[in-house]
């Protein structure tokens, strides 16, 4: 298949997935290699071929599906506070690239699987958004991946594309870029550093293992009805400052290192995904408690100071230094 975006976080712990679990396999990865999509997090994956590209280049994208059973889209800029400073780079790769990726899949006769986000829903005060919630998008980012999403209800709806989509609430694991909460709080505790927290904290968000999101994408890739959305929440609900509080603690940093800063532009207060669809249809559920994957993760960086050290001391520094005012020790 061609997973696109594959040398990301979330795409590369699914490539890893895919290959471990279908040993007859093969996977194609087109990539841009962005900062945050890198060469290392495919390392030591065999039957895997990288290919270095953009998704909104008609011809690149052409020659990458040639011979392919499927394709799976994870390329996308993801990051709600670069998207406030620089939109069109989203709205083009987000909406533009999908179109590409959609009329290549279209053209090849074969099935468009769309990774998309709960933030296309927007903000919710209480309960949980479903596949027939509205969206209302809040920031660029969200904007553009509803974007893209519409547009594959669409080529589904007028040409009859076997294109579908999956939503997925926070992600959190191995090979998450540090711009994140999650991996950002883990490497400044482990550095001493302070760590910025927007506002008051009290931002709730659905939190998702990486490895059980994959485990569901390749069900949604395998059984998912056409033209369908299927959302997959994590199991537990937790405010942005308790998980900062529990990564302390397994990091061993203190909570004085919390430095709350002027909150984000647009800022969402809760997000929450119901997977009873999921669940329901397809037999999903999630097999890692936040207890257990925030452990695993923390430990996971602090044993893989190879992998984060050169994006920590790169232009990393700078976008920080920028977005909070602050400079990293």
């Amino acid at each position: 298949m061609l997973v696109a975006g594959g040398a990301g976080f979330i795409g590369s712990a699914y490539v890893r997935r895919r290959l471990e679990t279908n040993p007859a396999d093969s996977v194609r990865v087109l990539d841009k290699l962005t900062y945050a999509g890198r060469r290392e997090n495919l390392d030591g994956v065999e039957r895997c071929d990288l290919v270095v590209g953009d998704i909104g280049d008609a011809g690149a994208v052409r020659a990458a599906v040639d011979g392919c059973d499927a394709i799976v889209n994870f390329a996308a800029e993801s990051h709600v506070d670069r998207s406030i400073h620089s939109p069109g780079e989203f709205i083009q790769t987000d909406v533009y690239g999908t179109f590409v990726l959609l009329q290549a899949a279209r053209d090849a006769g074969i099935r468009h699987l769309q990774v998309s986000t709960d933030e296309v829903y927007g903000s919710i005060g209480s309960g949980a958004f479903t596949e027939t919630s509205p969206l209302e998008p809040s920031s660029p980012y969200s904007a553009s991946k509803a974007g893209g999403d519409l547009i594959v209800g669409a080529f589904h709806r007028t040409y009859g594309a076997d294109a579908l989509i999956v939503r997925a609430s926070n992600n959190y694991g191995p090979r998450q870029h540090p711009e994140k909460l999650i991996p950002l709080t883990i490497l400044n505790a482990l550095a001493g550093d302070r760590v910025p927290v927007y506002g008051d904290g009290l931002q709730v968000r659905n939190w998702l293992h990486v490895d059980d999101f994959a485990a569901a994408i390749d069900l949604v890739l395998e059984r998912g009805e056409p033209g369908a959305v299927y959302n997959t929440g994590g199991p537990d609900e937790l405010p942005n400052i308790e998980v900062v509080r529990r990564i302390l603690a397994l990091a061993g940093g203190d909570e004085s290192l919390i430095e709350h800063v002027a909150d984000r532009l647009g800022h969402d207060r809760r997000y929450s995904l119901s997977s009873d669809r999921l669940r329901a249809e397809l037999g999903w559920a999630p097999a890692v408690g936040f207890d257990e994957g925030i452990e695993r993760t923390v430990r996971w960086y602090r044993d893989n100071e190879s992998w984060w050290a050169p994006i920590r001391s790169g232009e990393y520094r700078a976008y920080y230094e920028r977005q909070y005012g602050r400079t990293l020790g």
